[in-house]
């Protein structure tokens, strides 16, 4: 499984307008899902170091489950298509700044709306890749919690991301290897269908 993540902000100050308008299109992706979508959701959350570069405070997170690459063709198709192209439009215009990635699920589970936390852990330069087992050690719970890789880069983003309840003890500073790092992004649910 895959998840196209965006993450944005709103070019000026009407907040609720422009919330309003993204859970308008991900009603309209529920109502109507592209063929490979199975879900999305979206969360407001405080600034990242990666995301939305320029923005001031609150960014907003989208996360698309899709089926695979087939998918994000799809997506990207329908998302400005008969049915869905009012409400994309409504979104793109009241946006600011946005980056975005591809993730693939490594390990766990895909459930987006119990996963108040992102633990999204990244690599300086020079320093290998670790293993899963180097990432995770020990406290996460495959039912509830869903491990993601990057897999391709469409702005910067870290390389592997914990969804879950609360952080686990295998992303915490004194578990990660040398030259890795750990950013906790605690999340709102916006929608999520």
């Amino acid at each position: 499984m895959l998840a196209y993540i965006s993450w944005h902000s709103p070019a000026g100050d009407d907040t609720p307008a422009y919330e309003q308008a993204l859970e308008r299109f991900h009603r309209s992706l529920a109502h109507r899902p592209p063929s490979g979508l199975r879900g999305s959701a979206v969360f407001r959350t405080a600034a990242l170091p990666w995301a939305a570069p320029g923005s001031a405070g609150r960014i907003y997170e989208d996360w698309y489950l899709l089926d695979g690459w087939s998918s994000v063709g799809v997506l990207e198709e329908a998302a400005v298509a008969q049915g869905h192209t009012t409400a994309h439009h409504a979104v793109a215009a009241l946006a600011g700044t946005a980056t975005s990635s591809i993730y693939r699920l490594s390990e766990g589970s895909a459930e987006l709306s119990r996963a108040r936390v992102a633990v999204w852990v990244g690599r300086g330069r020079g320093h290998p890749s670790p293993t899963l087992a180097d990432l995770l050690g020990d406290g996460m719970d495959g039912q509830t919690a869903g491990l993601w890789r990057r897999c391709l880069g469409l702005g910067p983003a870290p390389e592997h991301c914990l969804l879950a309840g609360e952080p686990s003890a295998g992303v915490s500073a004194t578990r990660l290897p040398a030259g890795w790092e750990a950013t906790v992004s605690e999340r709102e649910v916006l929608w999520h269908g």
